[in-house]
């Protein structure tokens, strides 16, 4: 049975998992989340389910259970896990299984899945403990996939939006230069998930999947997705409302809406052994 490894070394700051107050941060206002975070791609949906030996899927920090519908409309029986009961709330509404729960405390039962996905939420468990708790609930042959969304505007786009933040958010996550790509960001923490899966007996050696597609976002859609990012989840209104008020300016400035150009990276791992 998989267990934890000896104590890793300290950190000189805090890891995502670690900061429970921003992980819990997005079930504020769940229902804006639910309508304004996009999905995934669909391929990736197709090549994780083909990957899998059965449709019995377990999504961990499923939020309001939008990766969870995509695997339930193809055709796999959904279980979620969050740790934050609003959203674990409207994913019910939404037909999906959901238990509250931090992933690693939580209480398998005895139950075991085909795969496990995680969208844009593994940077919130533990690597290491997750990857043992993975491996317990994982069947043979069993598929992890740990996936998140990077998107980024056209440069001019960009950098509209970065003198926005720096002006009203100097020295925030938002307000990071925007030759700093958001791809670059999601493959580290997908480095830190694959080292904890590395970490751990039981998997094959991890692998990373690249999906790039695009999305045209109106000047409504973005400012209403905007709130939703961890960046903005415990700004203050004032400079929430300054914010939006100069996005929408430099989204008004590029004709209305702009394009995103988005890679949804993913990192993934077979369970070995037998049962």
């Amino acid at each position: 049975m998989p267990t934890l490894p000896p104590e890793r070394a300290a950190r000189s700051a805090p890891a995502p998992h670690e900061v429970r107050e921003l992980a819990e941060s997005f079930g504020t206002d769940a229902e804006r989340y639910d309508r304004a975070r996009p999905g995934y791609p669909r391929a990736l949906v197709e090549r994780i389910v083909a990957a899998a030996p059965g449709r019995e899927v377990l999504d961990v920090g499923c939020g309001t259970g939008i990766a969870a519908r995509q695997f339930a409309a193809a055709g796999c029986r959904v279980l979620g896990v969050d740790a934050d009961d609003r959203m674990a709330a409207l994913a019910r509404r939404h037909g999906i299984d959901t238990e509250v729960a931090a992933f690693e405390t939580w209480e398998p039962a005895g139950r075991t899945f085909d795969a496990l996905v995680s969208g844009q939420a593994w940077h919130w468990v533990d690597p290491v403990a997750g990857a043992v708790k993975a491996a317990q609930v994982l069947r043979p042959g069993g598929r992890l996939a740990l996936f998140w969304n990077a998107g980024r505007p056209a440069p001019q786009v960009a950098d509209a939006f970065a003198e926005v933040h720096h002006r009203v958010l100097p020295g925030s996550l938002a307000a990071r230069p925007p030759t700093e790509s958001a791809v670059a960001g999601y493959t580290a923490l997908g480095t830190e998930a694959a080292d904890g899966i590395r970490e751990v007996a039981g998997f094959t050696e991890a692998e990373q999947w690249r999906f790039d597609w695009e999305r045209v976002h109106t000047r409504g859609e973005w400012l209403d997705r905007l709130p939703t990012q961890g960046a903005f989840t415990r700004t203050p209104r004032a400079a929430l409302e300054e914010v939006l008020a100069g996005i929408g300016a430099a989204i008004d400035a590029a004709g209305g809406s702009f394009t995103m150009h988005y890679a949804t990276v993913a990192v993934t791992a077979q369970r070995t052994g037998t049962r």
